[in-house]
């Protein structure tokens, strides 16, 4: 048997059964010194940003409702107007700390479309380069990620805040 090590994965596994309810739901609710612990990143008026706990890539993100809801057609237009500003808020962060060839940015609605969870709509965001598919997916169906996530959170957080800073968000 290959084994990987994935040692920052540990506060994850012991804490996963700690957490009622949806994962989503619980993190929005954290205070802001709680929000590093839980990958919070930025938090909205309707919405916020997260960092995904099990990444396809370095970076990857998503963009959340506050409101509990898993029928998209039901969000309201405010919340997805602000989905959208924060999508562009994350595409520019990204682009200045990682460099990113190009993005994957998509919903999964429904388990057959790969939603892991359906009770509360997301938007997954995942920064690619060229050649990021490796030997590693391919031969052992193993996807290495090269930087650990605290690492992924706090160099994202400082270019969120570095963009809204230039820009105003």
């Amino acid at each position: 048997m290959e084994i990987l090590w994935a040692p920052w994965r540990r506060t994850y596994v012991e804490n996963v059964d700690k957490i009622e309810g949806c994962f989503l739901c619980h993190a929005v609710r954290q205070p802001p010194e709680k929000w590093r612990e839980v990958l919070l990143l930025y938090k909205g008026e309707k919405a916020f940003i997260i960092l995904n706990k099990y990444p396809y890539n370095t970076g990857h993100l998503m963009i959340v409702p506050k409101e509990h809801i898993g029928d998209y057609t039901l969000l309201d237009e405010e919340t997805a107007l602000e989905m959208h500003k924060l999508l562009c808020l994350a595409l520019k962060a990204l682009k200045k700390e990682y460099k990113p060839h190009g993005f994957n940015v998509g919903y999964n609605f429904g388990r057959a479309a790969g939603a892991g969870l359906e009770e509360h709509i997301h938007l997954h965001v995942v920064p690619r380069w060229n050649g990021d598919t490796n030997f590693m997916p391919v031969l052992s169906k193993t996807k290495v990620i090269s930087e650990d996530l605290y690492s992924t959170y706090d160099r994202i957080k400082k270019a969120l805040e570095e963009v809204i800073k230039e820009e105003g968000y």
